[in-house]
């Protein structure tokens, strides 16, 4: 198992807009061999004394968190899968995405520990 993760900065108002830009982005992922994605929508996230989401994704007034992860097989199934990503046209950014993705965090994860699901 390896695990991408995903920190964004949505506008409150782009939500519907978001959750079909990630179906629609699923079903692309899944193409390419990823085994699960879970997407969340904001509903509990606090300030921190020193650091926190909002911050790390410099997120505006009005903007609600996303936190996403994929998993995928391997290390080797994703870095294969991106490679052939940036080849597909499909995953080209388009002009009316529904956050600014520059400001987006993505790192990959080796597990050290999981909890088996019942």
């Amino acid at each position: 198992m390896y695990i991408a993760g995903f920190v964004i900065p949505v506008p409150e108002e782009n939500k519907s807009a978001y959750r079909q830009w990630a179906a629609n982005g699923a079903k692309l992922f899944r193409e390419h061999g990823c085994l699960e994605i879970v997407e969340c929508w904001e509903d509990n996230v606090s300030d921190g004394e020193h650091t926190d989401f909002r911050r790390a994704v410099d997120a505006k007034a009005g903007e609600k968190i996303v936190f996403t992860w994929q998993i995928w097989p391997d290390k080797a199934t994703l870095e294969a899968a991106e490679k052939r990503m940036g080849t597909d046209p499909r995953f080209d950014i388009p002009e009316d995405i529904p956050f600014d993705p520059t400001r987006l965090i993505f790192g990959t994860f080796t597990p050290i520990h999981a909890t088996p699901q019942r």
